[in-house]
């Protein structure tokens, strides 16, 4: 953060600051005709947005209590708008995980992730901005703009709090305070937990009086088969280096399941030629170890077994090609 944007002038002690309770539905108190109406129920769209490797996808897990998002080192690794839902008698939290925020796109599927952090604004009912110690913002910066303007709740959540100097942090949720007076700002490590059961709770007082949005008993939006995509994707990116793992998507073909085992036939499309022979390694070891890799997590996610196959193929410029993008599931 660039300090003569938000250079702090104090170095209070740091408090826990909370947003305003202004016209805050889930605390407002019951009136009579609510009562003649029966119990009360609130839900609302909880919408977490970043930049790239700030940690959102692990917040939301943790938020969420289920491996809804993929989980990787490198930057970029969810592509798609996730919701994950956290579920109570009289309550619902729609939590949405978002790509980071890519300033700079280089092609049409950055562009739509771009796009999905940008319907975020529009259905959310409480902001999270995650942010981490080091990252730096320009003072016209528009993502930040935008979130000044929002008259929702905010939150500014300063994670990989067990990395920072406590100094810095201090610093940095001062230097918060003075861009969006009126959110709240909180320092957690979504990795170890700290912070987030408190940060859950408190989540759960933003909430509108709502009916829920989603059955009660389901915990996603998102089929088996997406899961089975993103588990292959998290092993590709984990298992290659430089451009492979942005290059490729993967689609599932045709998903059997029975009482005792799940098969599954999935694609994994190249972006180039070249790319095919890389993918698939000498004598196949390469997809070997990413198929090895998926099938074990697979068989933990399902709690059963599970047989995998795993063929690539090419789909040249598949990126950059809106009917490609539309036929992946990139359509907004």
């Amino acid at each position: 953060m660039e300090q003569d944007a938000l250079s702090p002038e104090n170095q209070e002690e740091i408090p826990v600051t909370e947003a305003s309770d202004d016209g805050q539905h889930g605390s407002a108190a019951q009136t009579d005709d609510a009562d003649q109406q029966g119990p009360r129920h609130f839900a609302g769209f909880i919408n977490i947005i970043g930049r790239p490797n700030v940690g959102k996808s692990t917040l939301t897990n943790a938020l969420v209590g289920e491996r809804l998002s993929v989980i990787t080192p490198k930057a970029q690794t969810t592509r798609h708008r996730i919701f994950g839902l956290v579920n109570g008698e009289d309550y619902q939290m729609v939590f949405s995980d978002t790509p980071g925020i890519i300033q700079e796109p280089m092609y049409k599927l950055q562009v739509q992730m771009n796009e999905y952090v940008r319907s975020s604004f529009l259905d959310a009912d409480v902001m999270l901005l995650v942010t981490e110690p080091g990252e730096t913002f320009a003072p016209d910066d528009p993502t930040l703009a935008r979130l000044g303007r929002l008259e929702i709740p905010l939150m500014v959540l300063i994670n990989k709090a067990d990395k920072g100097d406590p100094e810095q942090l201090k610093a940095l949720h001062h230097q918060w305070l003075v861009q969006f007076p009126r959110a709240e700002v909180r320092i957690i490590a979504a990795k170890t937990g700290e912070g987030v059961a408190a940060l859950k709770e408190k989540l759960r007082s933003l909430l509108p009086e709502h009916p829920p949005y989603f059955d009660k008993d389901t915990w996603t939006d998102r089929p088996e088969r997406f899961f089975v995509t993103e588990i292959v994707r998290e092993k590709i990116l984990l298992n290659y280096k430089q451009e492979i793992p942005y290059s490729v998507e993967v689609a599932v073909e045709t998903f059997q399941e029975t009482e005792a085992i799940i098969r599954v036939r999935t694609l994994i499309f190249a972006n180039r030629q070249s790319q095919k022979a890389i993918l698939i390694g000498r004598e196949g070891q390469a997809l070997k170890r990413v198929g090895m890799a998926a099938r074990q997590d697979l068989e933990a996610f399902f709690g059963k077994q599970v047989h995998l196959e795993l063929f690539v193929k090419v789909r040249e410029g598949w990126r950059d090609k809106e009917s490609d993008l539309r036929s992946f599931g990139y359509d907004g």
